[in-house]
């Protein structure tokens, strides 16, 4: 279980910070979003627990920013692009910082190979790469108790680029 103060990943909003735990039959997470501007207070059921996963330690943060470059581009492809989105989202979802860092070096590679063909790259390659940016870099900035601006600075001596999209 959870404590008050924690900060935890939550399926849909991302990074969280545990405000509040009521009590009763009916147990629940009060959870604030720290990624959002006008972020609201929401209520996850206790019982839920297994669908939320705790932020990386700082070790982990760090050796997930060095292994940045390393990090293979995802070669998933399906007949249409909404089935890719939301194959890709399910991903974010459910997976670890970095499977998101996966999916933000997967989209740049394809964003910059469309652009590099003279098109407009889908607004669901940038729709991806947005959510996967936040996402990661706001649950690395809150593992290394810094800001997302830092770990940009962090990430780009890493290989002179960011999570952020062009």
């Amino acid at each position: 279980m959870y404590e008050v103060g924690d900060y935890i990943v939550h399926p849909g909003q991302g990074v969280c910070r545990v405000e509040e735990i009521t009590a009763g039959p009916a147990a629940t997470y009060q959870l604030l979003p720290v990624a959002q501007r006008h972020a609201m207070r929401i209520s996850f059921p206790v019982a839920g627990e297994d669908r939320l996963r705790p932020v990386l330690s700082r070790d982990e943060a760090v050796r997930a920013i060095d292994l940045y470059p390393s990090i293979e581009v995802d070669d998933f492809s399906a007949k249409s692009s909404s089935l890719e989105e939301e194959h890709f989202k399910a991903e974010i979802r459910r997976g670890s910082c970095i499977d998101t860092m996966r999916i933000v070096k997967t989209f740049r590679a394809r964003i910059a190979e469309v652009r590099s063909r003279n098109k407009k790259p889908p607004v669901a390659y940038e729709r991806i790469l947005k959510q996967a940016s936040e996402r990661s870099l706001a649950e690395l900035a809150v593992a290394l108790d810094t800001t997302v601006e830092d770990v940009k600075a962090l990430l780009a001596t890493r290989e002179g680029e960011d999570l952020e999209a062009n």
